[in-house]
């Protein structure tokens, strides 16, 4: 059985899917769809940068979803692409979505490019901070959060990434604080994240409030498999959830290993992650050692990803 997987904020490079872009007449249209929509040129920024202009949130979200959903399109140019569940990291949640025919791929470029929009806006540069805590249990990290945070502070765990990786977000001071805190508690490393906002704690409540009206306008669609949501690590296949489920993620932590967790006690023995780098497939390997991992990231790695689903 297989599950998709589509990466979040984070997983991008200058020049990322040109190769698709190049070769493939569908992955050339999702780029051209994402330029129209958006009303300038995303496409351009993808391939040519300069970094920091793709790493804006507002500008990296949106590429990174075009990006993944062009390489979907030339998988599904190449041969039939059947998934029992469909899921995503943060962001890639939206880019789930779209792969199971639950959003349009129009409706989803825009969105994130707003969402990316109203999560920079949310907290004042400089006022928030993240940190991967490397190397104590998901319930330590916890622990160290409650305990570090001062007064009207606020730390919490934003992605439990692994069952050794917890990324923390909030204020910056409480954020070093509980980094220190961490280490002194025998974590192996606390890294600061090179990020602009601090993304799903509290601080990003504005930017939710703002997701809203913006999703409510969006006609969903039922999925054509469920797709797993961050907010409760299970299959929703409802689409009068999605909005709530949506804008409830951009404070609530991402809950990967639980997802993942899920989709093996469904009976998903594989997963193919679709889009740039392969963060995913590298944790879903660090939580079930015994399931068959892959990612398809550039051209070169067509061949192999269809034998993957054939597989499957």
């Amino acid at each position: 059985m297989l599950a998709l997987l589509f990466p979040g904020q984070g997983s991008f490079d200058v020049g990322m899917g040109r190769d698709a872009y190049e070769n493939s007449a569908a992955a050339r249209e999702i780029f051209d769809i994402a330029d129209r929509s958006l009303g300038f040129s995303l496409t351009e920024r993808i391939f040519d940068g300069p970094e920091e202009e793709l790493r804006k949130t507002e500008i990296q979200q949106p590429a990174i979803l075009t990006t993944s959903i062009a390489l979907l399109r030339v998988l599904e140019e190449a041969g039939p692409v059947r998934a029992s569940f469909f899921a995503g990291h943060s962001l890639g949640e939206y880019t789930a979505l779209v792969a199971a025919k639950a959003l349009g791929f129009e409706d989803a470029v825009r969105l994130v490019h707003a969402r990316g929009s109203f999560m920079q806006e949310a907290v004042p540069e400089g006022g928030g901070a993240m940190a991967a805590i490397l190397g104590l249990s998901a319930e330590d990290v916890s622990e160290v959060c409650t305990a570090g945070a001062q007064a009207s502070e606020v730390v919490t765990p934003a992605n439990f990434n692994s069952p050794q990786q917890t990324v923390i977000a909030g204020d910056t001071a409480a954020v070093e604080r509980v980094c220190a805190m961490a280490t002194d508690r025998g974590a192996k490393r606390a890294v600061p994240l090179a990020v602009s906002a601090p993304f799903h704690c509290q601080r990003m409540q504005p930017a939710a409030e703002k997701l809203e009206p913006e999703l409510g306008r969006i006609r969903f669609q039922r999925p054509s498999s469920p797709v797993v949501t961050n907010v409760e690590a299970v299959g929703n296949s409802d689409p009068a959830r999605i909005p709530d489920l949506l804008k409830t993620q951009v404070t609530a932590p991402v809950r990967f290993v639980e997802s993942v967790e899920f989709l093996v006690s469904q009976g998903v023995t594989h997963f193919l992650e679709v889009g740039p780098g392969g963060v995913l497939s590298g944790l879903v390997a660090r939580i079930q050692r015994r399931t068959q991992r892959a990612n398809f990231a550039s051209m070169d790695g067509l061949n192999d990803s269809r034998e993957f689903l054939i597989n499957a």
